[in-house]
């Protein structure tokens, strides 16, 4: 399926996701236009009883026509803002959901802040949907209706009216055709320049200290012209359409003027008839009004466009099944990843981690081991073999289970909560997450994980301690790798260490490889590093070259090898 088709299938979707509000606001501009059409009428009639001393009532069914219209204004937006509302919440609840269901590889694709402006600014857009849809359908029956109307009381002025309408439909067409593809490419071009600038923004120290701003600047904003061109193509298109349609309207409102008053002059119409045909006419040269919610329904399709996009990337499928009593023995078997490229990151893995035992992954730069240690805990699939745990394979697992017997811990970790106590408690169940209510500062599966990670001290140090804003926490890179182990160490099964201890002094590094690799039995670690100790102080060591395993044994015996001790650089690595 194209993008454009899930783009309009999304569409569709999501003026149905109004509910109630969005069938309400249907009927009531139904009802709106309804009485915009009677209003004519009645006011002709009006006119009529007051020259021939007929009846009041047809003046007071205008004046209640004219209330109808007053209230009906005011349910309007009601009824559009509470379905816009509901349908822009829920369609950002869906890509959001879908985002975190994407393995790492497919949101890469995609730069955050595009991402961000997608989820925020084309997702209202596209929650506007219903709303264009119902209004613009329904602006066009009161000119329509018109047509009708002129029709019934005398054949020559619907003539009139329909030959004009006709000319303005063809114009508003063009302009709904050309409007959808410059609409389209300023979203995307506002999504290429706020990639761009959270990139910048999280490299702000970086920019700084290179005095490098001003070019920054300039790479950020290196798009603006091509987002001016599309916005002012924008203005331009509906510029011209409502030039176009403003000259139209009154040409067709006084041709049906004029050939109303030949046929009151011709005794085919009496006064009333002929203010109700005046009335009648203004009502379809309005015709010009549909072009404002044409533009709404142009920017809602083009955003659901947008939002479509990253919704056709196949989240992987999650299973159903727990798993069985064991110690987090790992196994993979003839594993293959490939890059963007084609070209193989990972090439036939075969690689079994005994349960509880510490096994040391490590090669040069390339050598896939970042992309092992994705693998191994299933943030993203490989391309080709399986990936078992304690024998059940991971793509089977509940998400729950998985998420619960596997931790990470990353070089650079993202610390996320409102607190403190809440980010080292993130993959802990909720039970144990939640921040206790007797006044204990933590836990006791946080104080824990915070005293294995070496954090406990710094935490203590904190004006509010466990509960302590991280917003206003102080963190140097040590300590936030330090919390970032903190929350890993909540692996019942499987810890994978993805070069996590980079950023810590000696010893503190010293305190924590105790205690990972100091508990023998009590869980299964992968550890991605590039440090001897680390090496040494494991079970086994897997050493990656090219995507390959050359070599699965004790660092003692692979250090016999000039190639494995070049991993470690000219000086063996450092400590």
């Amino acid at each position: 399926m194209s993008t454009f088709d899930a783009g309009d299938r999304l569409l569709r979707r999501t003026v149905l996701a109004g509910g109630g509000w969005t069938a309400g606001l249907a009927v009531v501009a139904l009802v709106g236009a309804a009485a915009e059409l009677l209003l004519p009428a009645a006011l002709g009639r009006a006119v009529d009883a007051a020259l021939t001393g007929g009846s009041i009532w047809w003046a007071v069914a205008a004046c209640a026509l004219v209330v109808a219209l007053v209230c009906v204004d005011a349910l309007t937006d009601l009824a559009s803002g509470f379905g816009a509302a509901r349908a822009t919440a829920g369609l950002r609840r869906h890509l959001l959901r879908h985002l975190f269901a994407l393995d790492v590889r497919a949101t890469r694709r995609y730069p955050v802040g595009d991402l961000v402006g997608r989820l925020v600014g084309q997702a209202a857009d596209a929650g506007q949907a219903g709303n264009a849809v119902v209004l613009t359908a329904v602006a066009v029956l009161p000119p329509l209706g018109s047509v009708v109307a002129l029709t019934m009381l005398e054949p020559v002025l619907g003539i009139t009216l329909l030959a004009g309408l006709g000319l303005l439909a063809v114009l508003m067409r063009a302009f709904v055709a050309d409007a959808s593809t410059a609409t389209a490419g300023y979203q995307r071009v506002l999504g290429v320049i706020a990639g761009r600038l959270l990139e910048s923004l999280t490299g702000a120290r970086t920019i700084a200290a290179a005095a490098t701003i001003h070019r920054e600047e300039a790479r950020v904003l290196a798009a603006l012209p091509e987002l001016g061109r599309h916005g002012r193509r924008t203005w331009d298109l509906l510029a011209r359409a409502s030039a176009r349609t403003s000259a139209v309207a009154p040409l067709l409102h006084l041709s049906v003027v004029a050939v109303g008053g030949y046929a009151l002059t011709a005794g085919w119409l009496t006064p009333g008839e002929l203010v109700a045909a005046v009335r009648y006419a203004a009502m379809g040269a309005g015709l010009g009004a549909v072009l404002a919610t044409l533009n709404h329904l142009v920017r809602s399709r083009a955003g659901a466009h947008r939002v479509a996009e990253p919704l056709r990337q196949s989240a992987a499928p999650g299973g159903d099944r727990p798993l069985p009593p064991g110690g987090g023995a790992l196994r993979l078997r003839d594993v293959r990843v490939y890059g963007d490229d084609g070209r193989p990151v990972l090439d036939g893995i075969d690689l079994d981690v005994p349960a509880g035992a510490t096994v040391a992954v490590v090669g040069a730069s390339g050598a896939g081991k970042s992309t092992l240690a994705a693998v191994a805990g299933r943030l993203h699939d490989p391309d080709h073999g399986e990936v078992r745990l304690d024998g059940v394979p991971l793509r089977d697992l509940d998400a729950s289970v998985l998420r619960r017997a596997v931790g990470y811990a990353f070089d650079q970790p993202v610390l996320i909560g409102a607190t403190v106590h809440d980010a080292i408690g993130l993959a802990l169940p909720d039970a144990a997450a939640a921040p206790p209510a007797d006044g204990r500062p933590a836990t006791p599966a946080v104080l824990r994980a915070a005293r294995l990670a070496a954090v406990a001290d710094v935490i203590d140090r904190l004006p509010q301690g466990y509960r302590t804003p991280l917003v206003d926490t102080p963190l140097s890179g040590g300590e936030t790798q330090r919390l970032g182990l903190a929350r890993a160490f909540a692996a019942e099964r499987l810890l994978i260490l993805d070069d996590a201890t980079s950023s810590l002094d000696t010893a503190t590094e010293h305190r924590i490889t105790e205690a990972v690799v100091g508990r023998a039995g009590e869980r299964t670690r992968l550890v991605i590093t590039h440090r001897t100790a680390a090496a040494a102080g494991a079970d086994l060591v897997a050493w990656l070259d090219g995507g390959r395993l050359r070599g699965l044994a004790p660092h003692r015996r692979l250090w016999a090898d000039p190639d494995y001790r070049a991993v470690f650089g000219p000086a063996g690595g450092g400590s």
